[in-house]
């Protein structure tokens, strides 16, 4: 959001970004070296003859430097390039750390501007997501900070346990280990580098440090390891800070919870909307709106207010898991309890891993310590608290896939969603299905009978952003639809739409073959073949039809939603996977366009060349391996203290960021330490836990970023 420069009293992006921005404390590599732990291996210290083979910079420029008598990397970023790393890499083989406890470096920021330092530690075939450990630290101009990534090693393995339905598991197996390392096994540690300006950064001193401690998993048995879930729905091999350990602990939670909401009780300059109460007056229509005001898109709310939307998906109290062919795992399992059969269920949405095509029972965990904890009038109590929590946090959004009967008593903005059903381009694929065919009739009836139902409580409410349409659904690249459409039946109306438009065009099928390469001996023959063609030579008519599909789609989405809620925002379809010509297709329609974005920052999105629209976005989150569950999600990182920090970094990036005007955190709670039963997630990336105990580093950093979203300071 703009605020008021107090130099020229007028809305400045510039003072604004300088406000958010984390300041770390500025600590001399010397002095931070000396309080190092003992026993550190040396793995970088730049004051002998570095071998530039180890050395490797991408879209940046590094070379030993003398600092203060020291020697130390400094690493520059070339002008126009990408986004600037340095990867250092062992000589002769990968460095075995397996009796290390982590990595650490000292850093300093030598330009202007702040800078984001993230450091990878990497196997071999390391992503972002998969054999690697992540940490970071951004640092202010001149500022220098020790930088750790604590090792999270990939789980040991017990003889005689075999587990399923999970993406992450406490034990090897045939679990995904995202977020985790061989520390006996590292190739590389990759330093990345993000600023607002050309990054300047010296790095020194790089280390293995500290003593590893054995896992709490090693030396157990079959017979030792099982059960291994509490009645809370806990893992029992491990403790953590904030596990609950008895229902007197649940009790107490609470209680120390109510007196940390009573003294953090929100930001003092938001007005009942979130918006910033003292900022620039807009036009107030009575619904939220974006506009472009002073070189940046802001959303306006109800009062014409400005508004960032900084927001919670998930605000529900669900977290169910499949019980089926686990009765060893249970420890005093509550469904087995008369006051908790309810909470027994039939699963009828499992579609993948283990239990995929089956139909199974779960038992919700989360609402069974909800119960325990708030009594027999749990639903209106947490309801209540949800709104408390939320203005506590500095959190203003209620998001997506949220219980109605929480955002349906409209004290906290929302977003809604609709879902609908429509037949499919029966030759697209995608994660979560075949692309919806635009050209149907049933597409339009269903899409509109769907809003009609949706906007029944909403429609009209000024705490109603607006509507989400779709989620994530399979857009490929930029020629795929139309391909999809000709491998598709004779009689899809994608088809029929495209051979439509060829036919226009080329007027024969002779003049169609000589363009494409292809030798199909009439119209009615190619409506017959499946066969695609060669993207190369179609690609312009590809792309022409897929841009009239992607229009399609949008331009109905948005009539259906402006018949029903003309006054309320359609907000896409939350884009995952997308291509330009899809993008450029839906900032042509949508209100706000909106992105789920896994990644550590947005600093460097971008939309396509030429295209300005306001951006929210939809989903992020950052998770570790510290608090009993047993993956990450999608970005790992190493623990709560670095999870707090990469909240506040990805925040503030998307703050500062002249087109995002919002950004929504999935999700509420941890999911299931078991894995839900949708798809076996079960990830910690919850500001809340499975007994409802909120996670106090990142309510910290939540708290920091969200009640700086309109710095006092700079009020009229």
């Amino acid at each position: 959001m703009p605020v008021r420069c107090p130099a020229c009293r007028t809305v400045c992006r510039a003072a604004f970004r300088a406000l958010i921005l984390l300041t770390a404390v500025a600590t001399p590599f010397a002095v931070a070296a000396a309080a190092e732990a003992p026993a550190a291996m040396v793995l970088f210290d730049f004051e002998t003859t570095v071998d530039t083979a180890r050395v490797h910079a991408q879209n940046a420029t590094a070379a030993v430097a003398d600092r203060d008598g020291r020697h130390v990397l400094h690493v520059t970023a070339d002008a126009g390039a990408g986004q600037p790393a340095v990867t250092l890499r062992p000589a002769g083989g990968p460095w075995d750390l397996a009796r290390c406890e982590g990595i650490a470096a000292e850093v300093r920021n030598a330009a202007a501007a702040p800078v984001t330092i993230y450091l990878r530690v990497e196997n071999k075939g390391a992503n972002d997501r998969r054999n690697t450990n992540v940490g970071l630290v951004t640092l202010a101009a001149g500022a220098a900070a020790t930088l750790r990534v604590p090792f999270s090693r990939h789980p040991p393995k017990v003889e005689g346990v075999d587990l399923f339905g999970m993406r992450g598991y406490p034990v090897a197996g045939k679990g995904e280990t995202t977020g985790r390392l061989d520390p006996g096994r590292v190739t590389g540690l990759r330093f990345n580098l993000e600023s607002a300006g050309p990054p300047n950064v010296e790095i020194d001193n790089v280390r293995a440090c500290g003593s590893a401690k054995p896992q709490p998993e090693e030396g157990l048995t079959a017979d030792t390891f099982y059960p291994f879930i509490d009645t809370f729905g806990q893992y029992i091999h491990r403790d953590w800070p904030g596990k609950t350990h008895s229902e007197a602990d649940l009790a107490d939670a609470r209680q120390a919870e109510e007196k940390d909401l009573a003294a953090h009780p929100g930001p003092a300059n938001w007005n009942r909307f979130g918006g910033w109460a003292d900022g620039p007056k807009f036009e107030a229509t009575g619904f939220f709106h974006a506009v472009k005001y002073r070189g940046r898109w802001l959303l306006v709310d109800p009062d014409g207010r400005p508004f960032f939307s900084h927001g919670m998906d998930c605000v529900r109290q669900t977290a169910e898991t499949p019980i089926d062919d686990r009765e060893r795992w249970w420890h005093d399992f509550p469904g087995d309890r008369p006051e908790f059969q309810a909470l027994l269920g039939r699963g009828g949405h499992i579609i993948r891993d283990y239990y995929a095509g089956k139909r199974v029972r779960t038992f919700n965990f989360a609402l069974a310590n909800i119960r325990r904890k708030y009594g027999e009038d749990w639903q209106q109590t947490t309801a209540d608290l949800a709104h408390r929590r939320l203005r506590s946090w500095g959190l203003n959004t209620i998001a997506n896939w949220s219980d109605e009967r929480v955002y349906l008593e409209k004290k906290t903005p929302y977003v809604a969603t609709v879902r609908f059903s429509s037949p499919p381009i029966e030759g697209s694929e995608g994660y979560w299905g075949k692309f919806k065919d635009p050209f149907y009739p049933d597409f339009e009836r269903g899409l509109q009978a769907a809003m009609t139902r949706e906007a029944r409580e909403t429609v009209g409410d000024p705490f109603c952003l607006g509507y989400f349409v779709d989620n994530e659904i399979a857009w490929g690249n930029d020629t795929s639809l139309a391909e999809a459409a000709l491998a598709s039946p004779a009689d899809q109306p994608a088809k029929r739409a495209f051979l439509d438009d060829l036919q226009k065009k080329y007027r024969t099928i002779d003049r169609l073959n000589a363009a494409w390469g292809t030798k199909h001996t009439s119209w009615d023959a190619l409506a017959a073949s499946t066969a695609k063609p060669d993207a190369k030579r179609a690609g312009d008519d590809l792309r022409a039809f897929y841009t009239r599909l992607a229009e399609q789609y949008f331009r109905l989405c948005r009539d259906a939603v402006k018949r029903v809620a003309p006054k309320q925002m359609y907000l896409g379809c939350r884009f995952a996977w997308v291509n330009d010509l899809a993008a450029r297709a839906g900032a042509k329609f949508c209100d706000v366009v909106s992105y789920n974005r896994y990644q550590r920052s947005v600093a460097d999105f971008r939309l396509p060349e030429g295209v300005d629209a306001p951006v929210i976005i939809g989903e992020f989150h950052f998770g570790a391996l510290d608090r009993g569950l047993f993956h990450t999600g999608l970005v790992p990182v190493a623990s709560q203290e670095a999870r707090a920090e990469a909240y506040k970094a990805y925040v503030r990036s998307a703050v500062a960021h002249p087109q995002i005007v919002g950004c929504h955190w999935f999700q509420y709670r941890d999911e299931s330490t078991v894995g839900r039963s949708l798809d076996g997630e079960n990830y910690q990336i919850g500001f809340v836990d499975i007994c409802d105990r909120p996670y106090p580093e990142t309510i910290a950093a939540c708290r920091e970023v969200g009640y700086a979203l309109y710095p006092a300071a700079q009020s009229p």
